[in-house]
């Protein structure tokens, strides 16, 4: 029995899994980097906010573009695109910084956003398609669940890199420009090791490219793009779901250090707050792994529906308590978070009338989501405080809860059809 093909497949599958850490580490990183733009540029919340916002609106910017990319290139090839872009990216900061430009880190930060747009493109299609049809939930909550991994390990690091010394030594006084200069000293030391470790990757994919190539189904045609997807009203559903589901994530990850760091919270120093908030993204990792396991035991429709209601109940508790009680719901938000995207994204493959291609297109637009609830929120924490702010993910996942027990319903279309798009037209 000839056992290549299986083994191309897992390679495949390793490959493409290492991309869903990398992505998940540099999103992560931009948490504890709120806060330290925020002191070191003198900016106000919402000002500071806008490292979310230039992050995340590349997803709108660049997933039709991007999805055209993967048609035309291919997956790997989209893929070695993806991070030299990335790692232009990671080596802009330093210029920016050394500038003192916080518009600049701001264009930075856009364009690793952008590389990251098109990995997501070609990967979770790709994880979606690597192996047996019916087990693609599985295998996407298990690539999740490394992307889980990176978010669980960046905040504790940025935190430690990032909320220490330089401008957070002042202890209330002015800052100086050696304060200055010390903290954006920590920016480059930490988006310049990132750049290393995308180095690395880029030649770990390069050398399973072949592999990729042969595993999985070849991309759509470049004319079956996202537009064909706007023709689908479950993709439309789905892409409202992954913004809701974003915009919550985000709008709960982002403000959680400061949140914490508040008196009538946990009233701890800003770093050991930022580390705290690693627990968020570890309960996203551990219920990623768990929920890679339960699904397949249960149905997804039924997980996703319970995890969305907790999800709700939890942020409205936050929105009624303070302390240790209130920060331990917030906190335990990310639990719930941990299956949603890879599970709505696959419930929204199988149910997509368009190729994957193109559905996938519109599900990574609509991670755009991550620049606009945010925003959204922190209108409401400056008029009605961080508590308040809570309702903006609560409302996100009563939504989400909805669109779950409607998919349940929904007629299911095969997922590796929908993967080869439109080739045999």
């Amino acid at each position: 029995m000839d056992t290549r093909p299986n083994n191309n497949l897992r390679a495949a599958f390793i490959a493409v899994t290492t991309l869903f850490f990398a992505w998940g580490f540099i999103t992560a990183m931009i948490d504890p980097l709120i806060p330290s733009v925020g002191a070191i540029f003198s900016l106000t919340k919402r000002e500071s906010m806008l490292t979310q916002f230039a992050f995340f609106i590349s997803y709108g910017v660049v997933s039709l573009p991007g999805a055209s990319l993967v048609a035309k290139a291919g997956y790997s090839r989209s893929i070695l695109i993806a991070l030299t872009a990335m790692i232009a990216g990671c080596l802009f900061i330093p210029y920016a910084t050394a500038l003192r430009s916080y518009e600049l880190v701001l264009v930075a930060l856009f364009v690793i956003g952008s590389g990251i747009t098109v990995l997501q493109l070609a990967a979770n299609p790709l994880a979606a398609v690597l192996g047996a049809p019916e087990r693609s939930h599985y295998r996407l909550t298990l690539s999740q669940s490394f992307n889980s991994l990176g978010t669980v390990i960046s905040p504790y690091l940025g935190s430690m890199l990032l909320l220490r010394g330089g401008v957070f030594d002042s202890k209330g006084a002015a800052v100086d420009d050696a304060g200055r200069a010390a903290s954006l000293h920590n920016i480059d030391t930490g988006f310049l090791a990132i750049a290393v470790m995308l180095v690395l990757l880029l030649v770990f994919i390069w050398r399973f490219s072949n592999r990729l190539n042969s595993s999985a189904p070849p991309p759509a045609p470049a004319h079956d793009s996202v537009l064909r997807a706007l023709r689908s009203p479950w993709a439309l559903l789905g892409a409202a779901a992954i913004f809701l589901y974003v915009g919550a994530e985000v709008s709960i990850g982002s403000s959680l250090t400061i949140f914490l760091h508040q008196s009538d919270m946990l009233d701890v120093p800003l770093d050991r707050a930022g580390q705290i908030t690693a627990v968020y993204w570890l309960g996203a990792m551990v219920g990623r792994f768990a929920g890679s396991v339960l699904l397949t035991r249960m149905r997804a429709t039924l997980l996703l529906t319970l995890a969305a209601a907790i999800a709700a109940v939890l942020c409205f508790c936050v929105t009624q308590g303070t302390g240790m009680a209130a920060a331990a719901c917030a906190l335990a938000v990310g639990l719930c978070n941990s299956i949603m995207f890879p599970t709505i994204f696959t419930l929204t493959l199988e149910r997509s009338s368009a190729s994957a291609a193109g559905t996938s297109g519109l599900l990574c637009m609509a991670i755009i989501g991550g620049a606009i609830l945010p925003q959204l929120a922190g209108k409401v924490a400056d008029a009605s405080g961080f508590h308040t702010a809570f309702l903006v993910p609560m409302a996100a996942y009563i939504a989400i809860t909805v669109f779950a027990m409607s998919a349940a319903k929904a007629r299911i279309f095969d997922v590796r059809q929908s993967a080869a798009g439109t080739v045999a037209h």
